[in-house]
């Protein structure tokens, strides 16, 4: 009898032992998950706080002017070093995240005037629009369908240099590989293809550039102008990988449209009708890169021009030329990009800067014996 209530309450003293310790041990879990809870919203708050601050100029009260240069070719993370280090923003990696996040690019090279009360909105903005503290010392305009040789001559004009020498300088293996080594995704060895008769051709985006010193070196002007050209090709990256277009093929093909193109012309058709051609086989048959393989500027490519002996005469090769045989703008390359769907195989320009598409040699052949004279 003794026995069997001893045994009942050692049974009834670890029954309660065991709440006591379960007690205890979800006392344990509750206190340290409090603690685990706290520690992660004290270290989110800290975090908010710190990147809100961040976001926010470094003394609202202090619009004292400092000069802050931007050097040619600065990457983002650069701009938000010198930044940092010129206390106009708090904290770089924050402004390298706030520009990665509102996708903000453009920005231009130079001095500026910038103070510790401005937003990273207004910082942005003044980086972007170029507002310098000084007045560019020149500028010079690239248009639309320059051949490098043209803007060498350019180049020379505005710099008091000799175009040939520059125009050699241009090609230099030496001079290309410097490029390429600043704009790798941009600049890749089909350039140095075969048959390419100029490596940079195509790469020097048409617009007006602005330049704040009495000579700047070569290398610093066409850096200008090929970082343009990488700035604008990396908005369509989705496209060209779509395409399966590299960057040099989609200068190449945005370079025959602008030359080929008027005011008046859809780029779009005529990038359509070099696409079916390609699809077909066919030879592209385009003038411009006769005269491009003659080395001539002429208003009517005759029969014998055709006969030019060369992997740019696309009367006798099939496919794209080596590379591009000008610059193109950004409404080719898009053109390059988007062609219309058509059925068109066959386009001709009128005197009056009209463009007529046709699908058949027959129906070519025809609006060719009503706009084209024979004399």
């Amino acid at each position: 009898m003794t026995d069997k209530y001893s045994k009942k309450e050692y049974m009834l003293q670890k029954l309660l032992e065991r709440q006591s310790e379960a007690k205890v041990v979800r006392k344990i879990v509750l206190i340290t998950s409090l603690i685990i809870f706290l520690i992660v919203g004290i270290a989110g708050t800290s975090v908010y706080f710190y990147i809100t601050s961040a976001l926010k100029p470094v003394n609202p009260d202090d619009e004292k002017l400092r000069t802050v240069e931007i050097p040619i070719g600065s990457s983002v993370s650069g701009i938000a070093n010198i930044l940092e280090q010129n206390g106009i923003i708090k904290d770089a990696k924050v402004f390298k995240y706030y520009v990665k996040l509102k996708n903000e690019s453009g920005f231009m090279a130079g001095e500026y005037k910038l103070s510790p009360s401005m937003t990273f909105p207004e910082i942005v903005e003044s980086i972007k629009s170029g507002k310098i503290a000084k007045e560019a010392v020149f500028k010079m305009t690239i248009p639309e369908g320059k051949q490098l040789k043209q803007i060498a001559g350019i180049i020379a004009e505005k710099t008091g240099q000799d175009a040939d020498t520059v125009f050699k300088t241009l090609n230099s293996k030496t001079f290309v590989d410097k490029m390429k080594a600043q704009f790798p995704n941009l600049i890749t060895n089909e350039v140095y293809g075969k048959n390419v008769m100029y490596p940079l051709e195509g790469y020097l985006f048409p617009a007006t550039y602005e330049f704040y010193e009495e000579n700047p070196k070569l290398e610093e002007i066409v850096s200008v102008m090929v970082k343009k050209t990488d700035e604008v090709l990396t908005e369509y990256q989705g496209a060209m990988e779509e395409k399966g277009l590299s960057p040099h093929k989609l200068l190449t093909i945005a370079s025959l449209i602008e030359e080929e193109a008027t005011e008046k012309v859809d780029r779009n058709k005529i990038s359509s009708v070099f696409y079916n051609r390609l699809e077909k086989g066919m030879p592209l048959q385009t003038d411009p890169t006769v005269l491009y393989a003659l080395g001539e500027h002429k208003d009517r490519v005759m029969y014998k021009d055709l006969e030019v002996n060369s992997p740019y005469n696309t009367y006798k090769v099939k496919g794209l030329p080596p590379g591009p045989i000008a610059n193109a703008g950004i409404t080719s390359i898009e053109a390059a990009l988007e062609p219309e769907d058509t059925d068109f195989l066959y386009f001709l320009a009128t005197s009056t800067g009209d463009v007529i598409f046709t699908k058949t040699l027959q129906e070519h052949n025809r609006e060719k014996e009503k706009h084209i004279s024979n004399n």
